[in-house]
């Protein structure tokens, strides 16, 4: 089943890219007590993706952050070294964490999963999930950095 507004955000393991190689990512640890913004896409280096999805988001990173966003994560199947290597190329910086779900276990608890043509994107406030706005068909219309400020 999907995740839900009201939901709590299901306990798993994601990576992330550090200094010495891969670092795990407890998402209980990492969502509790403050306010993120995810969004999910179909995958790195993907047309769409990379020039509309996490580009809005690199763009309009202040804007959440002035409305008590603490962090903006982008999350894919993918591994931490594809996520990091689409990071760099895409120059996010410190605007966006990039979390790799390689094996898929954060994207299935989610009731996420999907046959590459959908996206989504979620506010998560300790933990719970308060907006989620998922994409049908493969369009932009409601994930987008631009549709996320609205909710927030």
């Amino acid at each position: 089943m999907t995740i839900q507004v009201g939901d709590k955000i299901p306990s798993a393991t994601v990576y992330r890219m550090g200094a010495d190689g891969p670092e795990a990512v407890e998402t209980e640890a990492y969502f509790a007590d403050r306010k993120v913004v995810m969004f999910g896409l179909t995958g790195a280096f993907t047309p769409t993706c990379s020039a509309k999805h996490l580009p809005g988001y690199v763009t309009n990173a202040d804007a959440p952050k002035a409305k008590g966003v603490q962090e903006i994560t982008c999350i894919s199947v993918n591994d931490a070294f594809v996520m990091g290597a689409w990071g760099n190329d895409q120059g996010v910086g410190d605007k966006v964490t990039m979390l790799g779900d390689g094996a898929g276990a954060l994207t299935e608890k989610l009731g996420l999963s999907f046959d590459l043509t959908e996206r989504y994107a979620m506010v998560v406030e300790d933990g719970v999930v308060t907006h989620l706005a998922l994409e049908g068909g493969g369009g932009l219309e409601h994930s987008g950095a631009e549709e996320i400020l609205k909710a927030l």
